[in-house]
């Protein structure tokens, strides 16, 4: 256990670069890679997250479980998953991403070939509640790496261009897992290949991925860019305590906590539109099971403009302020779920077009609210921030599941979107306050008086 507490601790600073051409070079070189190795090993992360569930149907046809069975699981995943996240923040800001990232990647990828190694519904809940909590290992360290390779007039740019892997991961893996299924023998190739690939992806990034510009020999990204906004007027060599990073920079934060809860109502929203739409359609609109997939897939596409759109659009139109962005992205949420929802039935190229456009305005500020918490932050509780946020997300993605299908349920669809309706009304009224912060002046105040 020594052997892996020295390797997770932050890689040391070495004597700064003097040569401004190869400072230059190395920034432009290591810049680039960081973010592609950022981007497919996220990517890799839903292939061991999303993997459950489209082996699901094999599962119920050969051993017999039902979807409440099932459910039970996804639930487990959700809750293991937030708490995940907060904790694995506090742990990540503390540690050596480059290493973090990998690991949880790699242990994920052992846990999905366990569970396919396995065949009764305890093991089943305790793999998955597993992995949930090491999926929680993949998004902090990158927060750290957007946070210490990007500046703030940037960086709303480079993180939705990272943002979108996950786009491309949730489009993979239906075509992984329904190709291993088919030729190498069921559900239970399904869960092997894509752990197998993980495992690897997970050495992968630790040849690729390095953990802060300094551990190289560079400047601060902010030194290099001249570029001290937001939180980059903060020390390098400041070293805080957990308890400093959890207490004052995030639970006394009042900045989080506004975003936190609104992440909760976006995530509640993007996880209801994502696992209830397919049957609404079904259901009232006469679509057959393919037919309804496939509009729902336009959801993923749509998110995959909507975060290129909001991180450039903070970038180049707003003087890199996330607050504008994330408003006028959940207004035209509230616009797009209830133009969907009146689209009347015989109208499948509207209603496609509003799943895009659903997906694009939802993936906005599902991007930009975490870049927000590492901007209103100190720089080195960015990880702390977001994870503390992702936290509340993924308890709006719980809510989602069964309390949103009681009240579809006992209410009919008009209930279930007057339920997304008034989630997306409370996150417009939660994020207005923050339409012109771009940084914490508390913070800033607090630490230049120290």
């Amino acid at each position: 256990m020594n052997w892996l507490l020295r390797l997770l601790r932050p890689a040391p600073y070495l004597p700064e670069i003097q040569d401004q051409e190869e400072v230059k070079h190395l920034y432009n070189y290591w810049r680039i890679r960081i973010l592609y190795s950022m981007f497919i090993g996220y990517a890799f992360y839903y292939f061991t997250r999303k993997s459950f569930t489209f082996a699901m149907p094999g599962i119920i046809a050969e051993l017999g479980f039902d979807k409440s069975q099932l459910g039970i699981l996804a639930s487990i995943f959700s809750i293991t998953y937030g708490f995940s996240k907060f904790a694995s923040g506090i742990i990540s800001d503390r540690s050596n991403a480059r290493y973090f990232m990998a690991f949880g990647l790699i242990i994920t990828g052992i846990i999905n070939i366990l569970f396919g190694l396995s065949s009764s519904l305890f093991l089943f809940a305790i793999f998955w509640g597993l992995n949930g909590w090491f999926q929680g290992f993949g998004w902090p360290p990158c927060a750290r790496f957007l946070t210490h390779w990007y500046s703030q007039s940037e960086r709303g740019s480079w993180w939705s261009t990272w943002n979108v892997s996950h786009n491309v991961g949730a489009f993979l893996i239906p075509w992984i897992v329904g190709f291993c299924a088919y030729y190498f023998g069921g559900w239970r190739a399904a869960m092997y290949v894509p752990g197998i690939i993980c495992i690897l992806g997970g050495f992968y990034l630790i040849n690729r991925l390095r953990d802060t510009p300094q551990s190289l020999g560079l400047p601060s990204i902010e030194k290099f860019r001249n570029d001290y906004s937001g939180n980059g007027s903060q020390p390098e060599d400041e070293q805080l305590s957990a308890r400093e990073v959890l207490v004052e920079y995030v639970l006394k934060n009042k900045y989080i906590w506004m975003l936190a809860i609104s992440y909760f109502f976006v995530y509640f929203v993007r996880t209801g539109i994502n696992d209830w739409t397919a049957l609404y359609l079904i259901e009232t609109k006469g679509y057959n099971q393919l037919s309804a997939n496939g509009c729902v897939s336009l959801f993923e596409v749509g998110g995959f403009f909507g975060s290129l759109a909001a991180g450039w659009a903070s970038d180049y139109f707003f003087a890199a302020k996330r607050g504008p962005v994330n408003v006028l992205f959940a207004v035209l949420m509230f616009i797009a779920i209830a133009f969907f929802w009146f689209v009347p039935a015989g109208y499948p190229l509207v209603d496609s077009a509003a799943m895009f456009t659903i997906g694009f305005a939802i993936f906005g500020p599902q991007m930009l609210i975490g870049v927000a918490c590492a901007e209103l932050s100190h720089k080195k509780a960015a990880a702390s921030s977001t994870g503390f946020a992702g936290t509340f997300a993924y308890m709006g993605a719980a809510v989602a599941g069964y309390p949103l299908g009681k009240v579809t349920q006992e209410m009919g669809w008009d209930g279930f979107f007057w339920c997304l309706g008034i989630s997306c009304i409370i996150a417009v009224v939660l994020l207005l306050p923050l339409w012109a912060i771009s940084e914490n002046k508390k913070l800033v105040t607090a630490k230049s008086r120290s």
